[in-house]
């Protein structure tokens, strides 16, 4: 049994780990609480059970296509602001390290209830490990005018306060604290991390596919406008929380369909709010001196699109596509042709598809974090996990490293990707890693410096080679990508005169009336 801020939860001890699922660390965000930031919990009295995980956030299903590779548990109730603790030592005066999970899944998918995620072989290292659920799509990340932005990420934001007033109690060190994720996850620990309300909260962090970004206002708009115009409804919050929750959620998985990391396409994002993310979290942890002090690590995978591309046959289709693909590539990456010319050039076999997964790859992922490596070396330090997949075609994909990361490989959801008989030595190295940056601040491979020090996994042996990735990146260096910097909302006073230039080029655009006014 152990106390918390709100109350006594017990636990279960597995396999010599004590475990504590489903604790509230905030109030159901349904109600009155619907759209809007975090309240606490209810506080309780007696000992509330902490067996079972509680409820997830409100979800779509993944694909007929998608679903073959990956897996989403779905825990019913309203209850899911909660997290999950593993701990090998409950009670105050442990001091052990922390790692909080974020789970990936493009803001809209997900859990901490994934088998993969299980947290017992950290704690069985001497790590406490912490994994949450927090909202998702439309009601975590949508934007409206009536209700303040970036829902999902206040919800972390929460949870992080949670575990650092809490984790003592669970035999947790709230001064080593490393907050962890992967896609998702990893663009939220970027948020996070250069946030202001968070400073002083977490001394590690760890950016696993996903690198530090916030999406154009305008484009997750447009995902609110087109499930608005698909409900007949107002684009509010007022009007969204009247919907029924499961036509809701049908409502966005059908706008959703085209958006991927590859194709692009209105979706969900944080965003630029005034508040909890005032400015660009990249610019923010390179040039504004956020989160001093902080340990960086920093990796991706060596195929990374191919989850995006090889589930219902895209990858055919973008090979098909050939030149239209480049072009549309080149419109995504905002470079010339110089840059798959390069491409193309340095990997004389490869079709569009590579070509054009390769340059979104860096342009989203690779380039930015190196960027943020560029700016902290002394303290960041990079890997790339190189071991292809058993199951055809899905090579070192997006999402592949989780059972390695986790020493969970054998789980059924992580042989999903993996196939049968992943090599168990990998895991062990790759989970050594992070059990020691959790610990120690350093992986064990050198830190980032000007010959760009990479750690490979699953090329081989295990070993850190000299900028194994420079060649390509380079090709970014002579057409540099510009990125569009993400302003805060205008004060309200500015609305009136921004609504009137605006309804002015509408007029001048001559479109049909129904048009107009849409």
């Amino acid at each position: 049994m152990v106390r918390t801020p709100y109350g006594a939860v017990r636990g279960r001890y597995e396999n010599g780990v004590a475990v504590f699922r489903g604790i509230p660390y905030a109030a159901p965000p349904f109600g009155p609480h619907r759209f809007r930031p975090p309240v606490p919990p209810e506080p309780w009295d007696g000992v509330r059970d902490a067996g079972a995980f509680g409820p997830t956030a409100p979800k779509p299903p993944y694909s007929e296509a998608f679903a073959q590779y990956l897996s989403d548990p779905v825990v019913p109730g309203d209850d899911c602001l909660n997290l999950n603790v593993w701990t090998p030592e409950p009670g105050p005066g442990a001091r052990l390290p922390v790692l909080v999970w974020l789970h990936g899944g493009a803001l809209t998918r997900g859990s901490s209830s994934v088998p993969v995620y299980d947290g017992g072989p950290f704690a069985r290292d001497g790590v406490v490990l912490v994994s949450l659920n927090y909202r998702l799509g439309v009601e975590g990340y949508g934007l409206f005018p009536d209700a303040p932005a970036n829902a999902g990420l206040r919800d972390q934001t929460a949870a992080l306060t949670w575990v650092y007033e809490a984790i003592e109690e669970f035999g947790g060190d709230p001064a080593r604290i490393t907050v962890a994720g992967q896609s998702a996850g990893a663009i939220s620990v970027g948020a996070l991390i250069a946030a202001p309300r968070t400073q002083g909260l977490v001394r590690r962090a760890v950016l696993q596919s996903g690198a530090p970004e916030v999406s154009d206002r305008d484009r997750v708009r447009r995902m609110v406008r087109r499930m608005a115009n698909r409900l007949r409804i107002p684009a509010t919050a007022e009007a969204f929380a009247a919907v029924d929750r499961a036509l809701l959620l049908r409502t966005q998985a059908e706008v959703g369909r085209l958006s991927s990391p590859v194709l692009g396409g209105p979706a969900f994002g944080i965003v630029v709010d005034g508040d909890v993310v005032p400015r660009d979290p990249l610019e923010a942890l390179t040039e504004g001196g956020a989160a001093p002090g902080v340990d960086l690590m920093m990796g991706w995978t060596s195929d990374e699109y191919r989850l995006w591309l090889v589930p219902g046959g895209l990858l055919e289709r973008v090979d098909r596509l050939g030149p239209v693909a480049l072009a549309a590539a080149m419109a995504r990456c905002r470079c010339g042709h110089e840059v798959p010319r390069g491409y193309r050039t340095l990997r004389p076999g490869a079709g569009p598809a590579e070509i054009v997964g390769q340059m979104v790859t860096d342009h989203l992922l690779r380039l930015p974090l190196l960027r943020l490596a560029d700016a902290r070396p002394r303290s960041s330090y990079v890997y790339e996990f190189a071991w292809p997949s058993l199951r055809p075609g899905l090579g070192a994909c997006h999402a592949l490293e989780l059972g390695f990361v986790f020493g969970t490989g054998k789980a059924p959801d992580a042989v999903l990707l993996a196939g049968e008989g992943a090599p168990q030595d990998l895991a062990d190295e790759m989970h050594a890693a992070w059990v020691r940056f959790a610990r120690e601040g350093t992986p064990g491979w050198p830190h980032w410096d000007a010959t760009h020090p990479t750690h490979l996994f699953g090329a081989g042996p295990s070993h850190t080679a000299k900028g194994p990735r420079d060649a390509e990146l380079s090709l970014w260096t002579t057409a540099p990508v510009p990125r569009t910097p993400a302003q805060p909302p205008p004060p309200p006073a500015e609305l009136p005169a921004r609504m009137t230039e605006l309804r002015s080029v509408v007029r001048r655009l001559r479109l049909p009336g129904n048009v107009r006014r849409t």
